[in-house]
């Protein structure tokens, strides 16, 4: 696809609250629209750009800044940079959407019981005990964002209804065009999808 938009998807929420999850699925619907697109893991940025770093408040906020600063050198030539990392301070955010020209911010919302009931490795319950230090929303603050693009609720949806809903919001704000699938359903296609949407009770 010629002439594609670049920009910045900022995935911010609490350790456990889908952010790579999502950003992987609209990686996928991306992809598959033909575009070209990065994610920018929190874990996977700390492996390899900010490799040394440790979990101060200073590390973190430069953690973010690297993740920004890619995301702004992707975005401006043209790739949609998809940032998936905690993120919990709203001035590093902001200063990262002032940075970047095209910033959508993708709040990541769940309940903290979901989040500890989630937790594989038990870190929530280790913080709450005080084995683990700075921990984010426990020990150490998450700062939600007052004024996001999208807020999904991961706690409430699937993945995929997270990730659709993305997607309708890039669509809407014109970054990414339609899928026009509307167009590629024969009348007995519609007809077969809206008649199972009745029966769910959709329509």
């Amino acid at each position: 696809m010629g002439n594609q938009v670049g920009f910045a998807l900022w995935f911010t929420g609490m350790s456990g609250a889908g952010k790579t999850t999502v950003a992987r699925l609209v990686e996928k619907e991306l992809r598959n629209r033909g575009l070209k697109v990065e994610v920018l893991d929190g874990d996977i940025v700390r492996t390899n750009l900010s490799k040394g770093l440790g979990f101060s408040k200073e590390d973190r906020d430069t953690n973010i800044r690297r993740i920004g600063f890619v995301c702004d050198l992707l975005s401006r030539n043209g790739v949609i940079a998809i940032g998936a990392a905690i993120s919990p301070y709203q001035v590093i955010r902001d200063e990262i959407r002032a940075r970047i020209d095209n910033f959508v911010e993708v709040y990541c919302r769940c309940d903290l019981d979901v989040l500890i009931k989630r937790d594989v490795k038990g870190l929530y319950e280790k913080a709450l005990s005080g084995e683990i230090k700075n921990f984010t929303g426990i020990s150490d603050p998450y700062e939600a964002p007052p004024d996001p693009e999208v807020t999904i609720y991961s706690d409430r949806e699937t993945a995929e209804t997270s990730a659709a809903r993305v997607m309708a919001k890039l669509e809407e704000l014109g970054y990414v065009p339609s899928a026009e699938a509307e167009e590629s359903y024969s009348d007995e296609e519609k007809e077969m999808v809206e008649d199972r949407l009745r029966a769910l009770g959709y329509m």
